[in-house]
């Protein structure tokens, strides 16, 4: 009996590239939607609609409500038109290029200042759905326990450079920056109109008085 004949998958290098300007697509209304009219008011027709593709499409490019302002959010913290996972970002490499542990925290503090401002809206729609959406609450807990492993990454780093407080362990370090970079954390420094240079100047104060030795 003749072996059976293996086919081969063929990918067009255009088809992918429509799929990903689809998605683009996709997020950019969404955004938009999400930061206008927080979780509740955003439909997933309404993105279909401004992206001028179908709500089946939105699904099987991105997810379901959810997982779209998940992705929105993964696009926003990027700085891009893309939802690159942390390690990609391009203040990750910054930081990570950064000589001192010093540097590597004014580094990290301006990057928040840039992007928080249009982060945290976002983190605060899926927190409000979380408390009467499951799905929501799942997508809100698997990001505050990514973000919390983002900061045991950056913890490290910080170690390899240098300086940190030889009485606190990695883990004690991840917890005081991953306070300093929630949304809660970032409202309280810019509440009564403070501004986003406000939060980086206090929350750069508070890790260095707090994580390095000197």
């Amino acid at each position: 009996m003749p072996d059976p004949v293996k086919t081969r998958r063929y990918r067009s290098p255009r088809r992918a590239e429509q799929a990903a300007a689809t998605r683009r697509a996709v997020l950019l209304a969404a955004r938009d939607l999400f930061i206008a009219e927080g979780y509740a008011g955003t439909a997933v027709a309404e993105v279909a609609r401004r992206a001028g593709v179908s709500v089946d499409t939105v699904y099987s490019s991105v997810g379901r409500k959810p997982a779209l302002l998940l992705a929105v959010h993964d696009m926003t913290l990027a700085g891009g038109d893309e939802a690159l996972p942390s390690t990609e970002r391009d203040y990750v490499a910054t930081v990570r290029a950064a000589p001192t542990t010093r540097a590597k925290l004014e580094m990290y503090a301006a990057a928040m200042r840039e992007r928080l401002p249009h982060v945290v809206p976002l983190v605060e729609a899926l927190r409000e759905a979380a408390t009467t959406d499951p799905a929501c609450r799942a997508t809100w807990e698997a990001l505050e326990t990514r973000r919390a492993d983002n900061m045991q990454l950056l913890a490290r780093d910080l170690r390899a450079g240098g300086g940190l407080r030889p009485d606190l362990d990695d883990a004690e370090v991840a917890h005081r920056l991953w306070i300093g970079n929630s949304a809660a954390y970032y409202r309280l420094c810019t509440a009564g109109g403070r501004s986003p240079e406000h939060y980086a100047a206090l929350v750069l104060e508070t890790w260095t008085s707090t994580l390095l030795a000197d």
